[in-house]
């Protein structure tokens, strides 16, 4: 299963340090490839591979702002696939009608901060899980 693999390759490459969501098993693959909820959950394909991975989630527990997570596949790094994916995942989020999406980042995730900034999240001096919190306004 393609999601599978992805999950496997971000564990083995490290990312999964800087992202962690859920586990990255087989059996939360299979659960994701099957969910039919409010959450929202992407996948960026070419031919049957999968080059990043993109949720809005927190509708499902009745939050009105949805949390945003992305990861790429290390091998599309610094190509921006990144800034197009968070691009869509902002589109599809006003599509569900947010106002506003959060994104949790972990400080000496220089790229990540810096792609977040530079789409206009503003990120505030408390952190959660020792990691900054930013939000993006969408309207």
């Amino acid at each position: 299963m393609p999601l599978e693999v992805f999950f496997r390759d971000i564990e083995e490459s490290g990312i999964g340090r800087y992202f962690h969501p859920h586990l990255f098993s087989e059996a939360e693959a299979l659960r994701l490839c099957q969910y039919a909820n409010q959450d929202l959950y992407y996948v960026a394909l070419t031919g049957d591979r999968i080059l990043g991975y993109g949720l809005l989630r927190g509708w499902d527990e009745g939050y009105v702002i949805p949390s945003l997570g992305i990861a790429l596949h290390p091998s599309v790094h610094g190509q921006g696939l990144g800034r197009a994916f968070m691009y869509f995942l902002h589109a599809a989020a006003r599509q569900r009608g947010a106002l506003k999406v959060r994104i949790k980042v972990y400080p000496d995730n220089l790229r990540g901060v810096s792609l977040y900034e530079s789409l206009g999240y503003t990120f505030h001096a408390d952190k959660e899980d020792g990691q900054l919190v930013g939000v993006l306004n969408l309207v």
